[in-house]
């Protein structure tokens, strides 16, 4: 299971610069709006030193990272949702996304001009915002339409729950706040899952500084970065980038902190299966129970679901190895109701 994380913001804030750097790509990050025509699409292996230190112990062949998908979506502007500045296609574009990422620009410089003439974080974040809700508003608008005159037509149950969640989405909306504030039921939200609102997306966002101020920051409504030393680090063997962090006073990169990021606000947990093959981390929502687990590596798995043999990957390597493990009583048999946990090592029991 990966995730795509769409990275959104004002022109000039920093998108497609840290987009090159976390992602190792060269898309064009030239210094005026639009330079980003088609949506960029960099997948990035997410660094795990458990994953390395159970492949080193198991002898694996090959290690297997779980990924995240980072989509670079040209800049918005004031009137996106009317189409202003290409904006429609962009905003379909972030339809797509698990999670939005959204650059807002704190640094000063007079050499990169600001697409509203000054730099206004809060202002920034007001503009997408508003586009955000008021395309949401507009799909809502036409799906409520469509959903009324359905359900004018005899007893026709699904048409009715849309129309009660579309109104409930269109209240909020109208009132200026996100569509997640919604409150609907459970069968509710089934019947309008299609709808990949905007604004029901997690966001997380991040304060592009300048290289003086990242260590510095502190507000936690933002990660900290400057997309400048970003692609600095990008450049940089890993050996060199650890040096480099550590002159800079800061304890892991930009991308480190995405993706932890990332993880917390999706409820994303990883679990890991090691052997002589391959050591690979597999992505899951926390709260995955064990057969549901194993469908993510193939859907036999789970239908012939018997048990897991589970341990958690320090004490595996603490053991030296799973017949270790196993004499010392810390390999678990587990069965249909456990819920997996970030780190579990796990080997699936099925039937074919």
């Amino acid at each position: 299971m990966s995730f795509k994380i769409g990275i959104v913001g004002l022109p000039n804030v920093g998108k497609s610069t840290l987009f090159n750097a976390i992602t190792k790509s060269k898309v064009e990050a030239a210094n005026y709006p639009f330079a980003t025509i088609d949506p960029n699409v960099g997948v990035v292996a997410v660094p795990d030193e458990r994953l390395e230190k159970l492949a080193a112990l198991e002898k694996s062949e090959k290690i297997v990272p779980t990924v995240i998908e980072f989509v670079d979506i040209a800049g918005l502007v004031a009137g996106a949702h009317k189409g202003e500045g290409l904006g429609n296609k962009f905003l379909a574009n972030i339809r797509e996304v698990d999670a939005i990422l959204e650059v807002v620009r704190f640094f000063e410089d007079k050499n990169i001009i600001h697409v509203s003439g000054g730099v206004d974080p809060k202002r920034d974040i007001d503009v997408i915002s508003i586009e955000l809700a008021l395309a949401d508003l507009e799909t809502v608008g036409k799906r409520l339409e469509a959903a009324s005159k359905e359900a004018k037509q005899g007893n026709n149950r699904e048409a009715l729950v849309k129309k009660a969640a579309l109104e409930k989405y269109q209240k909020v909306l109208a009132e200026g706040l996100r569509a997640s504030e919604a409150v609907l039921t459970e069968e509710e939200s089934k019947a309008v899952k299609e709808l990949q609102l905007l604004t029901t997306k997690p966001f997380l966002y991040v304060a592009n500084v300048s290289e003086t101020e990242v260590s510095k920051f502190n507000d936690s409504n933002y990660i900290p970065i400057s997309a400048k030393i970003e692609s600095e680090l990008a450049e940089l063997p890993d050996a060199e980038r650890n040096e480099y962090l550590k002159e800079l006073g800061m304890t892991e990169s930009g991308l480190d902190k995405i993706i932890k990021a990332a993880y917390k606000t999706l409820g994303l947990i990883t679990f890991i299966t090691a052997g002589p093959k391959e050591s690979k981390a597999w992505t899951c929502p926390l709260g995955t129970k064990a057969p549901q687990g194993a469908g993510i590596i193939h859907t036999d798995f789970e239908k012939g679901f018997i048990r897991a043999e589970v341990i958690s990957w320090n004490k595996l390597l603490e053991a030296g190895g799973y017949g270790a493990a196993r004499d010392k009583g810390w390999l678990r048999l587990e069965g249909k109701e456990y819920l997996l946990q970030d780190g579990d090592v796990v080997h699936f029991r099925f039937n074919v």
